[in-house]
């Protein structure tokens, strides 16, 4: 699976959708939503509700308001949408608001994105994101010892590719400790790692590689 599948898919079945808002974007105040739809428009990565009022110069609990207005009314909730769902959403991710294409045409984003694609990340890469993700702060050598390979390389690309990063020290060993980061939750589609599914049951193997002492 690619890594765009993996987030589509992901972003699919991820719970916890913006909350139900009555508000009517069209009776916010003038300009208001559309001068954050075009900041949004043009952002690179999620954009912080701060750094939004900013750009725009409104207090932090009107752009928050008027944020979920919006959100509501492309989930067609309200506005004058017409109650019709669009092709993309407006949610609030680990590092900001952000748009993002529906859920419900997961599918559809993902096929025509993986055609011709060619940077993908490879099944040793999933596998080692998912040990890293349920199992952080863990090591390089822990992560090896779950997946029984070497994973230097497998590391190297999740660090370029901002998925992962370096977050301390073990305090015992020195080895270098690695986390998941904002990236990573915001190409899932969650807000916290709160959201990941619970499997980290079904990953053994890090308590046991730490007890025998392996590690980097």
């Amino acid at each position: 699976m690619t890594e765009t599948a993996m987030t589509e898919t992901a972003m699919t079945e991820a719970a916890g959708s913006a909350g139900e808002v009555e508000v009517d974007v069209a009776s916010l105040p003038g300009g208001a939503a559309a001068a954050l739809e075009a900041v949004l428009m043009v952002a690179e990565s999620p954009v912080p509700v701060e750094r939004l009022a900013a750009a725009v110069d409104l207090p932090v609990p009107q752009v928050r308001e008027t944020l979920g207005a919006l959100a509501a009314e492309y989930r067609g909730q309200g506005g004058d949408g017409g109650g019709r769902p669009r092709g993309f959403e407006l949610r609030e991710g680990a590092e900001g608001w952000r748009f993002y294409s529906s859920r419900a045409h997961a599918d559809v984003v993902a096929r025509f994105v993986l055609e011709g694609q060619s940077a993908r990340l490879s099944q040793a890469a999933l596998e080692t994101l998912a040990v890293i993700a349920y199992r952080q702060p863990v090591t390089r050598g822990q992560v090896s010892a779950v997946r029984g390979v070497n994973v230097d390389g497998v590391v190297r690309t999740l660090l370029a590719r901002g998925l992962i990063a370096e977050t301390g020290q073990d305090p015992m060993t020195g080895a270098v400790l690695f986390g998941t980061t904002g990236e990573f939750l915001d190409r899932m589609g969650w807000s916290s790692l709160e959201d990941l599914p619970p499997l980290a049951p079904h990953l053994p193997g890090v308590e046991e590689a730490a007890a025998l002492g392996i590690d980097d």
